[in-house]
C-alpha cells in the first residue's frame, strides 16, 4: 500500500528531526534523545518533548512529540503548521517540501481549474473563511476567558467561535520573539441581512483566562462600518454598545434583549438600524469617546423616529460593573434606567 503524500513527508521530516526542531522550535534545546521546548508554537520551556531518534525497543518513533502540560501529541507536520501559523495542510506540506528541498507537486487539471485562490488579507472573504474554519466555543478556552470576566450565560451566542491557532501578525510594539499563533475568540461581524462582512479576533493566553500577552490582543478585519457582532434576532427593541464583553455582560441580566456590539465608539455611532426598530438602548462606555458615540447615535436614531434610552454604567463599562458588583446589582442598575414597558421583555434574572 502506498503512503499518502503527507505520511511520506512526515517520515522524511522524522529522518531529519533535529534539523526540523532547530528550524521551527528554535527556542528549545537538545537533551539526550529529545528536543525540549515550551510548546508546539516555539515558546521557551520544557513541557513539550520531541523524540529525535527511535527508541531501541521500537515503541517510540522519531519525530513524534508530546506536550506534558496538556497531553497534546503529534508529528513534525503539526510543529511546522503551528510555528508558521498555517490554516491548511496544503500550506504546511509546501513549507515542508521547501525545507526538505523537495520539488513541489504539479497541479492536476482539476486543481488548476477549481483551486480557490487565497483571499486577500483583511477582506470580507478572508473573514468568512476564518469564521468558517473556527469551531464552536463549547469546551474551548473561550468559555474560560469569558468566565474570568464573569460572563457564564452564553445562550444565543452563535456569533462567537473558537480558533485553536489563529495567526497573529506581530507589530513594532511586540517583543521580537512573540508567538505567531494563539488560540482566539472569533466573533462574526454581520450586516442587517445576517451576512458575515468581517470578524473580530481576541487572542487568548495559554490558560485561556486572559488576553494573550501581545501588544494588540484585539483586532478586527473586513467591512465593519454600519455592521457589528449581533446576539439575538433584531426586533422593535434592542441594545447597542461598543465591546463584545460589554454586551455579553448585559445579556447576563437581559438575555432576551437583542443586542449588537459595534466594536469601537466610532463604529457604534455608525451602526445601521433594522427597519423594525422602535426603541434603542445605548450602553455607553464612561469616557469621552463613549459620550461622543451616544450623542451621534442618538441624533441619527431620533431623525429616523427611533426612541433612544441611554444606559449608564457605574464604572468604566458594564463588564467592570458585572465583575465588581455582580449580577444582582447590575440588574438593579439597569432596572432603574430601562423603560417600564420593557420589564417583561428585557430583564430576566437567573
Amino acid at each position: 500500500m502506498m503512503n499518502s503524500p503527507a505520511s511520506d513527508i512526515a517520515e522524511r521530516l522524522a529522518d531529519n528531526a533535529e534539523a526540523v526542531c532547530r528550524r521551527y522550535l528554535s527556542k528549545g534545546h537538545r537533551e539526550g534523545r529529545y528536543w525540549l521546548v515550551g510548546d508546539v508554537c516555539n515558546t521557551p520551556g520544557r513541557s513539550l518533548y520531541v523524540r529525535l531518534v527511535a527508541s531501541p525497543d521500537g515503541r517510540g518513533a522519531a519525530g513524534k512529540w508530546t506536550d506534558a502540560q496538556n497531553g497534546d501529541h503529534g508529528d513534525l507536520l503539526d510543529v511546522i503548521a503551528a510555528s508558521c501559523g498555517h490554516r491548511s495542510l496544503r500550506e504546511t506540506l509546501s513549507e515542508a517540501r521547501l525545507f526538505l528541498r523537495l520539488p513541489l507537486p504539479a497541479q492536476t487539471e482539476d486543481e488548476q481549474r477549481y483551486r480557490q485562490p487565497r483571499a486577500p488579507t483583511g477582506t470580507p472573504e478572508a473573514a468568512r473563511r476564518l469564521f468558517a474554519a473556527s469551531k464552536p466555543i463549547s469546551g474551548s478556552p473561550v468559555k474560560a476567558y469569558l468566565g474570568s470576566r464573569h460572563i457564564t450565560d452564553l445562550a444565543g451566542c452563535d456569533a462567537l467561535r473558537f480558533h485553536p491557532r489563529c495567526y497573529y501578525r506581530a507589530s513594532e510594539d511586540d517583543a521580537p520573539d512573540v508567538r505567531p499563533a494563539w488560540a482566539a475568540m472569533i466573533a462574526a461581524v454581520t450586516d442587517l441581512g445576517g451576512a458575515v462582512t468581517g470578524v473580530h479576533r481576541t487572542w487568548l493566553a495559554l490558560d485561556g483566562r486572559d488576553k494573550a500577552p501581545v501588544a494588540y490582543p484585539r483586532r478586527a478585519m473586513g467591512h465593519l462600518l454600519g455592521n457589528g457582532v449581533r446576539f439575538g434576532c433584531a426586533g422593535p427593541v434592542m441594545v447597542a454598545g461598543e465591546g463584545i464583553e460589554t454586551m455579553l455582560s448585559l445579556r447576563q441580566v437581559m438575555p432576551m434583549m437583542p443586542s449588537i456590539a459595534g466594536l469601537s465608539a466610532t463604529h457604534l455611532a455608525a451602526i445601521l438600524f433594522p427597519a423594525t426598530l422602535e426603541r434603542l438602548y445605548i450602553a455607553r462606555d464612561d469616557d469621552a469617546a463613549g459620550a461622543a458615540a451616544l450623542t451621534t447615535l442618538s441624533g441619527r436614531a431620533e431623525t429616523l423616529g427611533v426612541e433612544v434610552v441611554p444606559l449608564e454604567p457605574r464604572l468604566d463599562d458594564f463588564n467592570s460593573d458585572l465583575a465588581t458588583f455582580g449580577r444582582e446589582r447590575l440588574a438593579a442598575k439597569i432596572r432603574v434606567q430601562r423603560q417600564a414597558r420593557d420589564a417583561g421583555r428585557c430583564l430576566c434574572l437567573r
